[in-house]
């Protein structure tokens, strides 16, 4: 069965729902789901000042791991057009992996949010695939073949490098942005499916 790993960090929800329509959209395709989220950095009591929910059920994953999934959807906020640092400080962990090339041939992507409509969206997606690439990945984006990318009659997430969501006060995402996850977990599912088989010699 195809393992797919569906990994995040979030402050305040956004992320968390959407990593949970991602992975909604993986099991559709039949796929073995993982959903787990990085350490958090911030002080617990910068957190709650913050506003920071506390309150994920999601299991904290270990970076030796990630070697054995045929898939990572990773997602992460926006911070300054770039990853949180929560996600970065985790990637920088994985460097025993890189050293083995236990990640080359395994599918990656990326969804992210911000909290505005122009705020930096592509621009995190694009740079979260460097480290992808150094790790030898498959980089998947979401394809025009998701309709959703063609909508103009609302503010709307989401492009060809990734799903992504405005966030809201209410923590809530669209549901045409949830859509765009869900495609995309099932993009990669069924990409993760066709690797592993020609790498068995089973297609």
């Amino acid at each position: 069965m195809t393992r797919i790993l569906v990994l995040y960090y979030s402050s305040y929800g956004h992320i968390h729902a959407m990593a949970q329509a991602v992975a909604e959209g993986a099991r559709s395709e039949g796929a073995e789901v993982a959903l787990k989220r990085v350490p958090e950095l911030v002080p617990e009591e910068v957190a709650k000042q913050s506003g920071y929910r506390t309150d994920f059920d999601t299991p904290i994953a270990e970076v030796e791991e990630l070697a054995d999934y045929d898939g990572i959807v990773f997602g992460t906020p926006v911070r300054f057009g770039n990853m949180a640092a929560q996600m970065k400080q985790f990637l920088d962990r994985a460097g025993g992996l890189w050293f083995q090339d236990r990640l080359v041939g395994k599918v990656g992507s990326v969804f992210t949010s911000s909290s505005t409509q122009h705020g930096g969206q592509e621009a995190t997606i694009l740079s979260f695939h460097l480290p992808l690439l150094h790790f030898g990945m498959v980089v998947a984006g979401l394809p025009y073949s998701f309709k959703g990318q063609t909508e103009t009659g609302r503010i709307t997430g989401g492009s060809p490098y990734g799903a992504s969501t405005l966030a809201g006060p209410d923590g809530a995402p669209a549901e045409g942005d949830l859509a765009g996850a869900r495609f995309q977990g099932a993009h990669v599912a069924k990409i993760a499916r066709g690797l592993k088989a020609v790498a068995f010699g089973n297609c």
